[in-house]
């Protein structure tokens, strides 16, 4: 793999990572156009390391709240900060523990079914046709979530979400993220889609996905870590480096404006790319 595939392939990572279009999709149709078919599935972990220092220099307020949350629930101290009403992942005690309990169930239901698709792609069970159906997945579930959310707002369920996450709603957001480990899926689509279905708001639902998407991609390297030494011996350092670097910057732009786009509710708008692009690679691969 050469230093400009490498960046090439951070781009791809970088702006298919936030944007509900399946990096993992976009990667693997990008590595049959340009023949690198062996090149180790771990080369995309470290893509999407380096898209998750993004999530963690965008978040970082939020996720410094929840980790100060943490901190005093065990220690049993007392909140001295002022609470914020607008901020449904750690804007109150209530919330931001709620939070971390949200992920620690998701990221469970999430790692049982990322270790068995993680075979699937191993054994190289998973054609690029199944990737392209998988990006017609994503964007039926971004126009159904998208009108499920439409539909169903009222002042009850704007009560019921002040609340924060709950654990069946936590339990269904990870069974959505596993889902979306399979190429061709977005998993910040399916994360997302799969928190508007279970009544989590809207902006809520944009950041939770990427909160929770931390301890899923970390254990995602932890599963793909056996293979660092072929890494070394069949890619090579600059062409990765290069590809994690492209991947942080487009990374941080495209989550800038996705936060935007889910704000405003637009996200069905993908779906005018996903389903030609789906129908065009059933056609062509």
């Amino acid at each position: 793999m050469s230093i400009f595939q490498g960046i090439i392939l951070g781009i791809i990572q970088g702006i298919g990572e936030f944007l509900p279009i399946s990096s993992s999709g976009h990667l693997a149709v990008a590595k049959r156009l340009f023949g690198l078919s062996e090149v180790p599935i771990l080369v995309d972990v470290f893509l999407h390391l380096a898209t998750l220092l993004a999530v963690v220099l965008f978040f970082r307020k939020k996720i410094w709240n929840l980790l100060k949350i943490i901190g005093r629930w065990i220690s049993c101290r007392p909140r001295t900060e002022p609470e914020t009403e607008e901020d449904f992942i750690s804007g109150t005690e209530e919330r931001g523990r709620r939070t971390i309990i949200a992920v620690i169930l998701s990221t469970l239901v999430t790692g049982v079914i990322g270790v068995l698709t993680s075979k699937l792609i191993d054994d190289g069970t998973i054609s690029i046709k199944v990737t392209c159906c998988g990006f017609i997945v994503t964007a039926v579930l971004l126009v159904v979530s998208s009108l499920i959310e439409k539909c169903n707002f009222s002042e009850k369920k704007l009560e019921a979400q002040k609340k924060g996450i709950g654990p069946v709603q936590a339990l269904f957001i990870g069974l959505m993220q596993g889902i979306g480990t399979l190429p061709g899926i977005s998993r910040s689509g399916s994360t997302i889609a799969g928190s508007q279905f279970c009544g989590v708001n809207r902006a809520a639902a944009g950041e939770y996905s990427f909160i929770v998407s931390i301890p899923a991609i970390l254990g995602a390297f932890l599963l793909e870590a056996k293979d660092l030494g072929e890494v070394g011996g069949t890619v090579g350092a600059a062409p990765v480096i290069a590809g994690c670097a492209s991947a942080f910057a487009w990374g941080y732009i495209s989550l800038s404006l996705l936060m935007k786009l889910i704000r405003k509710g637009k996200l069905e708008w993908f779906a005018c790319y996903l389903i030609p692009l789906g129908i065009l690679g059933l056609i062509f691969f």
